[in-house]
């Protein structure tokens, strides 16, 4: 049974920074994309950023610059490290990983967190 659990959000102040910690068990590393995703109260969900298993990532046009991907296979993990806040970041971010990937990178239906709370004050 695969499981995804999050962790690593909380409450910032503008401008802060934040590391969300992404770990899988039970998943197959193999021909598979990754990404994180967030929703905010009353909006859709978005992809913030996506990564393959052959490294390529993508980032939400929202983040670029702020906040980067990345993977440790060894360990199982996705992390979202997040810089320069703001407080439209301000949302429930969700990991997901998938062998259904929309346009090579963004996992679709596969495997879901429960989510994990991030809130940036300003």
């Amino acid at each position: 049974q695969v499981q995804m659990v999050e962790s690593g959000g909380g409450l910032v102040q503008e401008g802060g920074s934040l590391r969300l910690t992404c770990t899988a068990s039970g998943f197959t590393y193999s021909g598979y994309c990754a990404g994180w995703f967030r929703q905010a109260p009353g909006k859709e969900r978005e992809g913030v950023a996506a990564v393959n298993s052959v490294g390529n990532t993508r980032y939400a046009d929202s983040v670029k610059g702020r906040f980067t991907i990345s993977q440790d296979i060894a360990k199982k993990s996705l992390y979202l490290q997040m810089n320069s806040l703001k407080p439209e970041d301000t949302a429930m971010y969700y990991c997901a990983a998938s062998t259904i990937c929309s346009g090579g990178i963004w996992p679709r239906f596969g495997y879901w967190g429960q989510g994990t709370q991030v809130t940036v004050s300003s």
